[in-house]
C-alpha cells in the first residue's frame, strides 16, 4: 500500500528526478508552455508552483530560494521580474494543464502544461458589447414604415404623385 506517499517518482533516481523537474521548471519560465507527459506535467505542476509564490516576495532570500531550485539566472530574473507581476494578485492555480492525444512511439499520454496568465486564447479580455439605447416606441416607428409603404401605389413611383 502507497498510503502517504505523494512523490511520482517518474522512475527515476532522486537526483535524475530534480535535476529534470529543475530543467522543465526552467524551461516553463523561459517559453511560459512546454509539452511532456502527463505524469511528470503533474509533477512539475508540485515543482513549480510553491516557486512562484515565493517569487511574489521579492527579496534576496527569496531569490536565493529559488535559485537553489532552477539553478539558472536568466530564468530566476525572468520569474522575479515579469512572471511575479502577472500573478501578484492570483491566489494559487499558476500552472494549467492540458492533455492531448498520446505520443505514437510508445502512446504514453501527453499533456502541455503551461502558466495560466500568459495564454491569449483564455486571458484576452473581450470588450463588453455597447448597451443599446433603443426603447419600444422606436420599434413602433419601424412597424409605421411599412404600412406606408403599402398605402403607395406600386405602379406610381412617390415623385410622380406629388406632382399630379
Amino acid at each position: 500500500m502507497r498510503h502517504g506517499k505523494k512523490i511520482n517518482h517518474l522512475g527515476r533516481t532522486d537526483s535524475h528526478r530534480k535535476a529534470m523537474l529543475a530543467n522543465m521548471a526552467t524551461s516553463l519560465v523561459l517559453h511560459k508552455r512546454i509539452i511532456t507527459t502527463l505524469a511528470k506535467a503533474k509533477a512539475l505542476r508540485k515543482y513549480v508552483e510553491p516557486l512562484i509564490t515565493k517569487a511574489k516576495n521579492d527579496t534576496t532570500h527569496s531569490r536565493r530560494t529559488v535559485f537553489s531550485y532552477l539553478k539558472d539566472k536568466e530564468a530566476v530574473t525572468i520569474l522575479f521580474r515579469e512572471i511575479s507581476e502577472k500573478v501578484a494578485t492570483r491566489p494559487g492555480g499558476y500552472t494549467r494543464i492540458i492533455k492531448m492525444e498520446n505520443r505514437l512511439g510508445d502512446n504514453a499520454e501527453m499533456a502541455f502544461i503551461e502558466l495560466v496568465d500568459y495564454n491569449e486564447v483564455y486571458t484576452t479580455k473581450v470588450e463588453a458589447p455597447v448597451k443599446k439605447t433603443t426603447r419600444r416606441r422606436a420599434a413602433k416607428k419601424t412597424e409605421e414604415a411599412p404600412e406606408a409603404a403599402e398605402n403607395a401605389t406600386p405602379d406610381a413611383p412617390a415623385t410622380e404623385e406629388k406632382e399630379g
